[in-house]
């Protein structure tokens, strides 16, 4: 069942959105080099508690660490640990935070030091792709609505959508519904209504759709073994329009990049915790 969520709810969601936006902003100036994504995964959560949070996906289906760390070809679901990272390398860094009693969860695909032209196409189309889904929830348009137009977007490019893994609705649990693919028929699925909240995701491969999963039960990776990359905001149904309640502006400061993506989809001004 989709639960809607009021104005003042909404707001609650948007301070645990952001919380995991400065998280992410504050390991944008540690992704380098010769860290590890446990030394990372510390950073995280010590920020997320100064902010008076707890990270959302301690302990959550009994996942043992606060960031899901997934590089190269892992797709979702990574666990921490003590490899460093290396030049060349991408990293998927998915967070959450709960505070107030409703979650925040986004993610963000980092370049590690410089990455083949290849790759960095991948991550661009991906994130794109973000967008293109986002503009598609709105009041009146449907579930496959948003999925169509992802898949069309990345498939157009070569890439492939993973299929088994989704975004999901959003709120004092972590995952509602409804299931948000990033794949689907236009005019299907749930018909999205004024309050609703999605965490949009795309996970894309730059080979085959198909994924594999290893025995630690969690991490997820291609097939093929190419690179995936994932991108993901939480968005909320205001006044007929998507509004982003997560945003990507302390990465960019944190690295020196100028962005105005996300303006189309903010009714408001962003006010930076």
């Amino acid at each position: 069942m989709i639960k809607i969520k009021s104005r003042e709810e909404i707001e609650l969601m948007r301070e645990s959105a952001l919380i995991v936006s400065k998280t992410l902003g504050e390991l944008a100036k540690e992704v380098k080099p010769g860290v590890t994504t446990l030394q990372l995964d510390k950073i995280a959560e010590t920020c997320i508690r100064d902010h008076g949070a707890e990270p959302g996906f301690l302990g959550l289906y009994d996942f043992p660490n606060t960031l899901c760390m997934s590089p190269n070809a892992q797709v979702v679901h990574g666990i921490p640990n003590n490899t460093p990272l290396e030049e060349g390398d991408i990293i998927s860094i998915d967070c959450g935070a709960l505070k107030n009693g409703f979650y925040g969860d986004h993610a963000y695909t980092f370049q590690v030091g410089e990455v083949s032209d290849e790759v960095k196409k991948l991550l661009k189309v991906t994130k794109e792709s973000l967008y293109v889904g986002i503009r598609q929830f709105k009041v009146g348009n449907r579930v496959g609505d948003v999925g169509y137009a992802i898949q069309q977007y990345t498939e157009g490019h070569g890439y492939g959508v993973v299929r088994e893994l989704v975004g999901h609705g959003l709120g004092q649990k972590m995952h509602e519904d409804p299931e948000m693919p990033n794949y689907g028929r236009r005019g299907r699925g749930k018909k999205f209504i004024e309050g609703m909240v999605v965490a949009i995701e795309p996970m894309i491969n730059m080979g085959t759709h198909r994924i594999k999963q290893l025995r630690d039960g969690w991490t997820i990776l291609t097939a093929d073994g190419k690179p995936s990359a994932h991108f993901e905001h939480d968005v909320a149904l205001i006044d007929g329009k998507p509004e982003l309640l997560s945003t990507f502006q302390y990465i960019y400061d944190a690295l020196g990049i100028e962005s105005d993506e996300e303006h189309e989809f903010r009714q408001q001004e962003l006010v930076l915790i």
